[in-house]
């Protein structure tokens, strides 16, 4: 396994991150811990969770999948043996019982951390993250930015950072990273920190694939100049990228199947894309989600991409990425597939 460096910090990370969503709905703990074990063994040190895990979020299962996580370092004696990263939850309808409505508010942070503490069973997260911003922006599939008519009130970023600064000190979380975010938003965050106003941002967690490079056009530049670098979620684009969707082929027990409600990798050109990147991977010999990962690693920007399993093999596939390297006439076929089908599903 290959390690690098979170952002300013003095921790290695391996650069394949455990995800672990799929925790409590289409995995039972018992498969959780055959993961955890693996991944461990294969020296994956970084497990990336959320407090709203299991996914799709439910009011039955909020925290189910940090209650596995903290079962599995109660029984096997891991806990210092993992780099472990959760998220505090965003605003949004879909959440009103949890805290009265998310909000990255002192009050609300210092709940969440806490409640977050109690199922994991530890005394401290190694990276905290904002699963996504208060304020209104492009996030979750939207490239452009429009000026909301009434966005509401949201926590000013000097109190969010101050009550991250009071959790640092109290030893319940070590450092701090945000996820859907943008390069204004980053960029506030490390301009208050530098003014004293609160940690420092360390890592930006981001949907990152061949299917969709927009964290290219502005996070890469702050990610690299400031340090900050990319936890690449869905690089392999919700399994897309496998090509076992392909042909109108609906695998019985694939996520997409389940929850077709994530629809943003039916169009068209998102289609078309992927036969392209799946053709070109058996042209070369290579096995898809494996160059699609690895691709997402050879970025100068990225300091792990977190993988997602629901089976062992899927998981021993994915972690075996990290030893392929793509050769230049295979890079450069990349780039002309996304010459022709530029971002085709953010």
């Amino acid at each position: 396994m290959h390690y690098r460096q979170l952002g300013r910090t003095d921790l290695k990370v391996s650069e394949v991150c455990l995800g672990t969503m799929t925790w409590g709905t289409q995995n039972t703990q018992e498969e959780a811990f055959e993961q955890m074990d693996y991944a461990l063994d294969a020296g994956v040190n970084f497990f990336d969770c959320a407090e709203m895990y299991p996914t799709p979020y439910s009011e039955e299962t909020h925290g189910g999948t940090e209650e596995i996580i903290g079962n599995w370092f109660a029984a096997r004696g891991t806990r210092d043996k993992v780099i472990l990263a959760t998220k505090a939850l965003g605003p949004g309808e879909r959440f009103k019982e949890v805290r009265g409505g998310p909000r990255f508010n002192r009050a609300q942070l210092e709940q969440a951390v806490d409640a977050s503490l109690r199922r994991l069973q530890t005394d401290r997260i190694d990276l905290y993250q904002l699963h996504w911003p208060e304020r209104s922006t492009n996030r979750f599939g939207k490239l452009g930015f429009e000026q909301p008519g009434d966005e509401g009130d949201w926590t000013p970023f000097e109190e969010t950072l101050g009550a991250l600064q009071d959790l640092v000190d109290k030893g319940k979380i070590r450092h701090i990273g945000l996820s859907n975010d943008t390069a204004w938003g980053t960029m506030r965050m490390l301009t208050h920190a530098e003014a004293g106003k609160g940690p420092r941002v360390m890592s930006v967690q981001n949907p990152y694939s061949l299917l969709n490079r927009s964290f290219e056009a502005g996070l890469s530049e702050v990610a690299i100049r400031e340090q900050c670098g990319l936890l690449a979620y869905a690089p392999l684009a919700a399994g897309t990228l496998t090509g076992k969707y392909l042909h109108g082929a609906k695998p019985a027990d694939a996520r997409l199947i389940l929850y077709p409600q994530n629809s943003r990798y039916w169009k068209e050109q998102g289609i078309k894309a992927i036969e392209a990147y799946v053709d070109l991977a058996k042209r070369h010999g290579l096995d898809a989600a494996q160059m699609a990962i690895q691709f997402v690693l050879s970025r100068p920007f990225t300091t792990s991409a977190i993988i997602g399993a629901t089976k062992m093999w899927h998981l021993k596939n994915n972690i075996a990425a990290k030893d392929l390297r793509l050769s230049d006439d295979v890079l450069q076929e990349l780039e002309a597939i996304h010459t022709l089908y530029t971002y085709p599903c953010p």
